[in-house]
């Protein structure tokens, strides 16, 4: 049996947890509050606003989506009709758990679980308009560079210089010459000379030197 990732498993089988969750939140839906233990509670509480916000687009793909949880017809209509309006103005937080005394016989913790039908308090609805009012009418004005302090000013430096690519050949066996008076000019002392240079440069100085 796999392993839920998060939380216990609230039944035997992951299938019978998936009917058990449905059952829960069509009850949720139906009568607005219902009372079950606080993790059948916290497993819950996601799903059921999944559904509100689905409910809340409002179209024939979330209708459907919907009642592949929800097999009861009549409360999918409750759910797209009565709550999606309650939750109009709401942009998240649909549900509430409330933390109860201990279920009796097995002392279980209980929680009851409930909908948030509360109309959102007028004060926070006069600021969202404000602010999605600002958004739309003050686009964001873009300050020239000129106006721009200096320490926001960032100042472009120069491209590194890169090594010339031509090579002189005379010029550097000039220079060897002249750090090995008296050594000579052989060919062993020329690689000990060129095996440090890389390897376009080297392979042009030997072609120039007769072996």
């Amino acid at each position: 049996m796999p392993t839920p990732k998060q939380g216990p498993r609230l039944a035997s089988s992951p299938a019978h947890e998936r009917l058990m969750l449905a059952n829960m939140a069509t009850s949720l839906f139906q009568n607005g509050r219902i009372v079950t233990t606080l993790p059948k509670a916290k497993r819950l509480r996601p799903l059921a606003e999944r559904l509100v916000t689905f409910a809340k687009r409002g179209d024939l793909h979330s209708r459907r989506r919907v009642m592949r949880v929800i097999r009861n017809k009549s409360v999918v209509h409750v759910l797209f009709t009565q709550i999606a309006e309650q939750m109009e103005q709401r942009e998240g937080g649909y549900t509430r758990i409330v933390k109860i005394a201990p279920r009796k016989g097995d002392a279980a913790p209980a929680a009851i679980i409930e909908l948030v039908t509360e109309p959102v308090s007028a004060k926070q609805a006069v600021v969202k308009e404000a602010e999605a009012a600002t958004k739309v009418a003050a686009p964001a004005e873009e300050t020239p560079a000129a106006e721009l302090p200096p320490s926001r000013l960032r100042s472009r430096r120069p491209p590194p210089s890169r090594p010339s690519e031509s090579f002189d050949t005379e010029r550097s066996i000039t220079r060897f010459e002249d750090r090995n008076p008296t050594r000579g000019f052989g060919p062993r002392r020329i690689y000990a000379y060129i095996r440090h240079m890389p390897s376009r440069q080297s392979r042009t100085l030997r072609r120039a030197v007769s072996w």
